[in-house]
């Protein structure tokens, strides 16, 4: 069974086995910290013990259900709490092909490398649609590659590898022909709330029948391993499907990381997230400074925190990447990993302090 398993973990622990230092840029845990509430809120939990200890309700803790409705404007029945944003995409590629309107996802090329397997876990096949040169993606693009087959299209923003984000034309754009050629639109917004450039519009604006909006918390609030995520689905009824997969798949979710974050939304100063976008974004202009030094061509990103980069004569394979670890010692991933527009490319993430050390060992190196 070919389910595309995505290189990161692979490329991860031959970096870690390295007998020199490595500066790691190949996964996105962030490294700026937790805000308090996270812990406090675990606290708070292992005090409870009881009932509290048991499984939470299939579809999340009713309260942090309702708290993210109220952060979207939308019905708390259409909320299922999902562990990570991974679970919520996967319920939402379910829904689309189940729902007998075609077995064809379109995805954007370059594409996050867990879409494609999760679509053919699911039965599916996949067809790309190439992003602009910047990252950005053309809807006309989009409407010339539908067909009566498509029964899903996937859409990251802002992006990971390219940290393009969708403008409020383009969104639009792409929720009308979801409509008109009746498939489901997948808008995966797990980087939300590190968009720079002020554009980034949520799919949620238009309150599409035809549109799931996936989100969360790992890259928020810096927690990947607490795993809680979530679904916007267009109708209770849908929302109701996708919880019963839920269920079916995995039970229900985890409670105590579902308490720490409800604690969070409620403690959490705008100032936390505020200084973590500052964060990437001056990171994001000393990795890219020394990267001009190096004579690299790159794209520069609008948000998430991912740089792509091209150095001529030295295309962004997977032996390269291995090369790049051994000497100058920085850790990336190979951007055939996701998708044949940016092969040689390679992707640096930028969740590391020494993420402007790690661009003048590659400055010097070419």
């Amino acid at each position: 069974m070919d389910y595309d398993a995505p290189e990161f973990f692979d490329l991860m622990a031959y970096a870690r086995n390295a007998d020199h230092d490595v500066i790691d840029m190949v996964s996105g845990d962030p490294d700026w910290g937790s805000p308090d509430g996270i812990g406090e809120g675990l606290h708070e939990y292992a005090d409870l013990g009881g009932a509290e200890f048991q499984y939470p309700p299939t579809e999340g803790l009713a309260e942090l259900r309702e708290a993210v409705a109220a952060r979207h404007g939308v019905d708390v029945d259409r909320i299922v709490i999902t562990v990570g944003g991974g679970e919520a995409n996967y319920l939402a590629f379910a829904l689309a092909l189940e729902r007998g309107a075609g077995s064809e996802a379109l995805l954007v090329d370059p594409t996050y490398p867990y879409y494609p397997g999760k679509v053919k876990m699911l039965g599916g096949t996949v067809e790309y649609v190439p992003a602009e040169r910047d990252g950005t993606l053309d809807p006309d693009a989009v409407g010339e590659r539908v067909t009566e087959e498509t029964a899903l299209l996937v859409v990251n923003t802002p992006n990971n590898p390219t940290g393009a984000v969708y403008d409020e034309s383009t969104m639009r754009e792409l929720v009308a022909l979801a409509e008109a050629e009746d498939f489901l639109l997948a808008s995966d917004e797990v980087y939300d709330g590190f968009d720079f450039s002020g554009r980034f519009t949520s799919a949620l604006e238009f309150d599409s029948p035809n549109a799931v909006v996936t989100k969360s918390f790992s890259k928020t609030f810096a927690i990947t391993g607490f795993r809680v995520g979530y679904g916007v689905f267009p109708t209770a009824e849908l929302a109701s499907a996708a919880r019963d997969r839920h269920m079916l798949t995995l039970t229900a979710g985890v409670r105590p990381s579902q308490h720490a974050v409800l604690h969070a939304l409620r403690t959490t100063d705008p100032e936390y997230h505020e200084r973590s976008r500052r964060v990437l974004e001056e990171r994001a202009e000393a990795f890219t400074a020394a990267l001009d030094a190096a004579g690299a061509e790159y794209m520069t990103p609008n948000g998430a925190f991912y740089v792509m980069a091209r150095f001529e004569g030295f295309p962004g394979t997977t032996e390269n990447v291995k090369r790049l670890i051994d000497d100058p010692g920085v850790a990336g991933m190979p951007g055939g990993a996701f998708g044949e527009s940016r092969a040689d490319w390679f992707r640096f993430a930028l969740v590391t302090p020494r993420a402007g050390e790690a661009a003048d060992r590659l400055a010097e190196h070419f």
